[in-house]
């Protein structure tokens, strides 16, 4: 099982990178699965997306869909690719400690 150590503490991984346990999200793990995920620093506008996404999460118990994501972040679509690349809403709700998104490949 893939494993990421953060601030000292290991954080498990499913075989894909997500978070097996959601519960151990913080900005530190972001930060470090950003690193993973070919993000070397978390901007304002990543954290907007985030954020985003973890409370839509919350609410619902899944992912919103790509325009939604961009309408309630205020983030564009095309700053949204540019933010986490190809594969951007894996990426994002990996980083954002959400299970992989239905449907993503």
């Amino acid at each position: 099982m893939p494993q990421l150590e953060v601030q000292g503490k290991v954080v498990e991984l499913n075989e894909q990178g997500f978070l097996l346990r959601q519960e151990e999200w913080n900005e530190d793990v972001a930060r470090a699965l950003g690193v993973l995920e070919q993000i070397p620093e978390l901007s304002d506008a990543h954290w907007k997306v985030i954020y985003t996404l973890r409370e839509y999460y919350q609410q619902f118990r899944i992912a919103p869909m790509y325009r939604k994501l961009a309408k309630d972040s205020g983030v564009s679509l095309d700053e949204l690719e540019a933010l986490f690349s190809c594969k951007t809403a894996r990426t994002a709700c990996k980083v954002a400690g959400l299970p992989k998104p239905a449907g993503c490949l």
